[in-house]
C-alpha cells in the first residue's frame, strides 16, 4: 500500500450535490459584488471562463495568476482593484454555502484513523479556489487545514484535474514518487486520472461523479469503511 494518501474534499471529504453547491456559492458571490457595480451573470460568466483557463494552465504559470489574467480581460485591469472583495467574500459570506453541504463523520474519521495508523495524508481538492475558500471546506468536512501535509489551492497549484500533471505535480511538492501516492475522489474523470500520472487509486461512490458513464468495475471503490478496509487488507 503507498505510503502517501491524497483525498480530495468536494463530494469526497465533504458530501454535497456540486451543482446545488455551485449555484449557492454564485448566488452569495454576486450579492456580495453587486454593491460594487457587478451584475450577476457577467460576473458568473467570468468566474467560468476564470475556471477554464485555469483548468488550461499549462503549468506556466500558477492557477491564481491564470484566473486573475482572464477576469482583467474580462473586466479591464482596473478590475484587479477589486480583489480584496473577493477575500472578504471568502472570509465571511462564503460561510453561507454550508448550508448545501451535507456531513459524513465517517469521512473525518477514516482520514485520522490512516494518519494514526502512520500514513502521510494529503489534500488533492482541484485547486480552482483559494487557500481561504479551501480551508473553510476543510473545517466544513470536520477536519482542519493542519491535518494534511499539503492542500492543493490556485495559489499553490499550476495545473487542475483530470490532468495527469496535476498528480505529478502533487507527489513532486510532497516529495514522493507518484507510486508511492493513493488517490481517493468521487470523480470518475477528475479523480481516478490519478492512475495516468502512476498512481493507485480507490473511488468514493457515496457521492460518485461518472459524467462520461465510464465502468466504475476497473477501479477499487465503495464507501469510506469500505476505503478502510481496503487500505487495511492491503497494507
Amino acid at each position: 500500500m503507498p505510503e502517501m494518501i491524497l483525498f480530495d474534499l468536494d463530494a469526497t471529504l465533504l458530501p454535497m450535490d456540486q451543482d446545488v453547491f455551485v449555484k449557492e456559492y454564485f448566488k452569495h458571490l454576486a450579492g456580495k459584488l453587486s454593491p460594487h457595480g457587478y451584475e450577476a451573470r457577467p460576473l458568473v460568466d467570468a468566474v467560468w471562463k476564470g475556471t477554464a483557463a485555469m483548468i488550461r494552465n499549462d503549468g506556466s504559470r500558477s492557477n491564481e495568476d491564470a484566473f486573475w489574467s482572464e477576469f482583467a480581460n474580462i473586466f479591464g485591469e482596473d478590475a484587479l482593484a477589486d480583489r480584496p472583495l473577493f477575500d472578504e467574500f471568502y472570509t465571511n459570506e462564503f460561510e453561507k454555502a454550508r448550508a448545501v453541504c451535507g456531513f459524513n463523520p465517517a469521512a473525518a474519521r477514516t482520514v485520522k484513523a490512516l494518519k494514526d495508523a502512520g500514513f502521510r495524508v494529503a489534500l488533492a481538492t482541484n485547486p480552482i479556489f483559494p487557500a481561504a475558500a479551501t480551508e473553510r471546506r476543510i473545517r466544513w468536512a470536520g477536519l482542519e487545514p493542519e491535518d494534511f501535509e499539503l492542500r492543493t489551492t490556485y495559489e499553490n497549484s499550476r495545473f487542475c484535474k483530470p490532468n495527469p500533471a496535476y498528480y505529478t505535480d502533487v507527489a513532486r511538492q510532497l516529495n514522493v514518487k507518484p507510486s508511492d501516492c493513493l488517490m481517493v475522489g468521487n470523480d470518475v474523470t477528475e479523480d481516478m486520472a490519478a492512475q495516468e500520472a502512476g498512481m493507485s487509486v480507490f473511488l468514493i461512490t457515496d457521492c460518485m461523479i461518472n459524467r462520461e458513464n465510464k465502468d466504475i468495475s476497473v477501479y477499487p471503490h465503495g464507501s469510506f469503511e469500505q476505503l478502510a478496509e481496503y487500505v487495511k487488507k492491503n497494507k
